[in-house]
């Protein structure tokens, strides 16, 4: 039996501040998009969704730390256009001997690091 990962999903409040979010200032690339879930990263073994939490157990999952990472070759670049695009920074934009680091929020208050490496 084989076992694979097919994607991760952040759970939001609303679809369309979401894609503002993932599509306009992150720039995602759209693998899929329904009334209740958009899928980023086509033709990617695995993929991130962004899905309405609609449920109960899936609304306490909003507003979270995500554990999630994703990777930029223009960190800064793409952290200045987070900002002039209304995101907030739980951890500013900072470098280490590894690279450069940020950790942001969605509109819904779900936090992403991005990193440069």
């Amino acid at each position: 039996m084989s076992v694979s990962l097919k994607n991760i999903v952040i759970f939001v409040t609303d679809l369309a501040k979401a894609r503002k979010f993932y599509v306009d200032l992150l720039a995602l690339p759209i693998a899929g998009q329904s009334e209740m879930l958009i899928e980023f990263f086509p033709g990617a073994a695995t993929t991130l969704g962004v899905s309405l939490a609609l449920h109960e157990d899936a609304r306490r999952l909003v507003g979270r730390h995500t554990g999630i990472t994703l990777k930029t070759e223009n960190i800064v670049a793409l952290c200045e256009t987070l900002k002039k695009g209304g995101a907030s920074f739980v951890e500013p934009l900072e470098s280490s001997p590894w690279g450069k680091m940020a950790v942001v929020q969605d509109f819904d208050g779900n936090m992403i690091a991005l990193v440069d490496r």
